[in-house]
């Protein structure tokens, strides 16, 4: 918009639309955009400072809120994501860990450095997709947020994980949650007691780094390395490009439902503060739909026969 904030108005905002729509910007671009506008109109107007007669008195204008419920993203368009994205089946999940447990293997038989590395990155996309967590919550994790469940004590500290560090909403300081760890995956609690008990020491962070995953040079682990290590091991394993970090969450959605866990619950574990939101990420296979179809249709004739 190629006028001053006070000159601005509800067309301009859906020529701005149109014109980032043509140049093919994402949906969470455009999003971001509208909400950068939002924020700065309404502090343009709010009562609390003199924009509005200040503008008023030099200009002869009043500024306005020119992002409303209907002319923005969040009102046009229910879901955002890419219709390429799709969570990991059961079977790619294991060919990108057996990957990246075969790098690890490779490093340390064949006595090259990196082995140590290679560890970590394995059980950090494990946990990833382990807890269904962004990228962000992941790198931030200290060692103090693994957590015991009560219900669990064979885990011992690894019951269940505190994220301190979940995306914001409305502009306010991270959220917070607990995940629990769900007895289908168990089997991280191993390679995360290797990790913390055994590999983490030896790359010495010292009591003043308490970032659970750290670097060769005794820093926190960053998020722009974890998507390139996500990348290399799922073109290494042969998988779909359309595969992408965020996918191990959708996928942990999508599997918990399938174990049968209720949707408030699965809703609980990652965060979502609306339930339709929980709904846009799961994406149930072929293979559960079909052993519900068959349970219902055995429920029907064994109702009929009786």
């Amino acid at each position: 918009m190629d006028k001053p904030p006070w000159k601005w108005t509800v067309a301009d905002v859906d020529d701005f639309t149109r014109e980032a729509t043509d140049r093919t910007l994402t949906l969470s671009t455009l999003r971001h955009h509208h909400g950068a506008i939002r924020g700065f109109c309404d502090y343009l107007t709010n009562p609390l400072y003199d924009w509005m007669e200040i503008c008023e008195r030099e200009f002869s204008e009043i500024p306005s809120q020119v992002c409303l419920p209907w002319n923005t993203v969040a009102h046009r368009f229910e879901f955002e994501g890419d219709g390429k994205r799709r969570p990991f089946t059961y079977d790619e999940v294991e060919r990108l860990f057996d990957t990246a447990d075969a790098r690890v293997e490779l490093l340390v038989n064949s006595g090259r450095k990196g082995a140590l590395g290679a560890l970590r990155d394995a059980q950090l996309l494990k946990t990833v997709y382990a807890f269904g967590l962004h990228r962000t919550e992941a790198v931030m994790l200290d060692t103090v947020d693994l957590h015991h469940n009560a219900e669990m004590r064979q885990w011992r500290r690894y019951g269940a994980i505190h994220v301190r560090w979940a995306k914001a909403a409305g502009g306010g300081a991270p959220r917070r949650r607990t995940v629990l760890l769900v007895p289908e995956f168990d089997w991280w609690v191993p390679g995360m007691q290797q990790w913390l008990e055994q590999a983490r020491e030896r790359f010495a962070p010292g009591d003043d780094l308490d970032a659970l995953w750290v670097t060769e040079r005794r820093t926190r682990l960053s998020a722009g390395y974890l998507d390139r290590r996500f990348a290399e091991l799922r073109d290494e394993a042969g998988l779909s490009k359309d595969l992408t970090l965020h996918s191990l969450r959708h996928s942990y959605v999508t599997h918990l439902l399938e174990f049968g866990y209720a949707e408030r619950f699965v809703q609980e574990q990652v965060g979502h503060m609306h339930a339709s939101t929980t709904s846009i990420y799961a994406s149930v296979s072929s293979d559960y739909k079909n052993r519900v179809l068959a349970e219902a249709l055995k429920s029907l004739i064994e109702g009929e026969a009786g």
